[in-house]
Parts: structure tokens; sequence; C-alpha cells
């Protein structure tokens, strides 16, 4: 099988060296040439993903046509910002692939899923979405990780997951794609927060009480859009808010670290050398889209309110803590 990865971020690019190992005729876009050119070249994506070395059969590409030619699967991690516009790149050469969608966020003027982008750009398609706690500096060290995939079609879900799955990588098949999604989306803003508690040192009763709200948030949000409560409570829902609130490998935890030091976003975003961190977009459109629907978030809106409106950041953290 030759599979198109699309995005050759982190994650996007363990999920190449995964599929490399496995067999797997592999082709890796990247935006840009120059990185391109440094895989293809040095089998290694450095700034993305030092040192971990990317198998001969995975063939970086920067012409999205020639990434995704013949394939009968493609995995799109490109950040959620881009998903849109990259899918409208993509449509004169699709070919009714299967389409595994592996981004963590939310359209930020819409509040849509990744998986709807997909279907408004490219329209009906076999679809899944791959979420869960899976770090990409653990699962490329091969580190045992759990994970679910999700689609509409128990076949889809089935051949995914078959081919995703090591014996270091373990998934479960929902169908609860819309829950998937959207827990996957909201725990980032969980993390900000708990990033923010750890810089300014308020310890771990603090930190446990705002994932309890954040997990909260994520039932009240997700009830909306029809998850289901088991997905909530599964891996790819608290199992991922933990992961991603404790892990020194969050890059939304990192952000909320960084402002508790008293550190502009500006400064913060250098320091995360071309990362893309889902939480802060996230926040907006969630605070958005809540606000309009009048669901009740009071972590978003304070999380909001911090990075938006320059709220004290101690005053944030005292106001949730009282809701708990």
């Amino acid at each position: 099988m030759k599979i198109a990865i699309i995005g050759a971020g982190s994650w996007g690019t363990t999920l190449a060296v995964l599929l490399g190992e496995k067999g797997f005729d592999v082709r890796l876009w990247a935006r840009r040439e120059e990185l391109a050119n440094e895989i293809r070249s040095k089998k290694e994506n450095s700034q993305y993903l030092p040192g971990i070395k990317i198998p001969g059969n995975v063939i970086a590409e920067h012409s999205l046509g020639n990434c995704i030619e013949s394939s009968e699967m493609m995995i799109t991690a490109v950040p959620s910002e881009f998903l849109r516009n990259v899918m409208k790149e993509i449509k004169p050469y699709f070919k009714k692939q299967i389409i595994v969608s592996v981004t963590k966020g939310l359209e930020h003027h819409s509040c849509k899923r990744m998986s709807q982008i997909i279907e408004e750009e490219l329209g009906k398609v076999k679809l899944a979405a791959l979420s869960g706690p899976n770090h990409a500096e653990e699962v490329s060290s091969k580190m045992p990780t759990a994970s679910v995939i999700a689609s509409r079609d128990r076949k889809t879900a089935k051949l995914v997951s078959e081919t995703l799955t090591t014996p270091y990588f373990k998934l479960y098949q929902l169908n609860d794609i819309a829950g998937v999604e959207i827990c996957g989306a909201l725990k980032n803003i969980s993390a900000i927060a708990t990033g923010v508690v750890d810089g300014l040192g308020f310890g771990d009763n603090a930190k446990a009480s705002i994932i309890t709200l954040g997990l909260m948030e994520m039932n009240n949000f997700g009830r909306h859009f029809g998850a289901k409560r088991g997905t909530v409570y599964g891996i790819a829902g608290v199992g991922d808010l933990i992961a991603t609130c404790i892990s020194k490998h969050s890059r939304n935890r990192f952000i909320g670290e960084q402002l508790a030091k008293n550190k502009p976003m500006q400064e913060i975003r250098r320091e995360m050398h071309g990362m893309i961190a889902e939480g802060v977009p996230t926040t907006k459109a969630v605070h958005g889209y809540s606000r309009r629907h009048k669901i009740d978030m009071p972590l978003t809106n304070q999380a909001y309110e911090v990075l938006f409106e320059n709220k004290s950041l101690k005053q944030a953290i005292k106001d949730l803590l009282s809701l708990v």
C-alpha cells in the first residue's frame, strides 16, 4: 500500500517512520522545499523530530501531486489553521483515497472539526480520525502508547487500525468521530491552564482541580456535538487530557508555563522553533462558539481572558478554583 502523509511536523514524521518501518511505501509532504530536501538527503527531520532515523522507503516531497499520486491512504497532519487551504490544493489530485485526520484542533472562525472541513472541500469520503495520548517524542522512541481510531464506517476503522498498529502503538476502534475530535481539541485549553499553574508554583492540588474542570468542559462541549460519554471518559478524552496536562512534551502546557514567567506570546512562539500549539486558537474558537450557544465553559472563558484580554494569571486561577 502507498500512503501519503500531508504535513512533515513531528507527528506526521513520526507516523511516516512508523509506517515506513512496517514496510509501506510512504510519501511525506513538506510545504517548505528546504525541509523536504533535508529529509530526502539526511533521512532525518532535525527541526521537528531530531535524532530519529527515517527509513529509506519514506520519500519526502514538496509537490502535493507527487505525494498523493497513486496513494491508497492519505494522512492529514497539518495544523488546523492551514487544513482547509491544503484540502483545496489537494482537490485536483484527489482520487477517493481513505483519509485519516490526525490534527487535534478546530477551525478558528467556525469551530468546525477537521473531518467536517475535509468533507466540505473533498465531498463524502472514507474518513477516520486518530487521537489519544500520543506525543510524537514517545511514539517515535517506541514507548508503549494506546490511541483511538474513529470512523463512521467500521471497515475503514478496521483497515486504518491494522495499518497503523504496532507492538508499541495500540489502537482501539470507535464510531464516535465527533467525540474523538472534540476531545482532542479541548484538552489543549486545559493544558495551557495547567502550565500556568505549574509556572506559578501553585502545586498539584490546584493542577488536579484545573484538570477536573477541563474534563467537565470536555463533556459539556462534547455533548452539544453528540459526543458519547464513553469517548470523553476513555483514552481519547480523559487519557489524552491527563497526558497533555502533565507531560514535559506538551507544547500547550509549555505556553502556559512560559506565560507564568511573564514572557510575551511572540517570544514564546520563537522558543518553540516552528512548532504549533493548537490550544491558543482553539481557546478563541471554543470561547466564541460557547458564548453563541450558551454552553457553560468557565475554564475556557478564563483562558480566553488571559490570552486575549490580558487578565492577571493569578486572578484567573483563583477565579477558576472558586468554581471547583
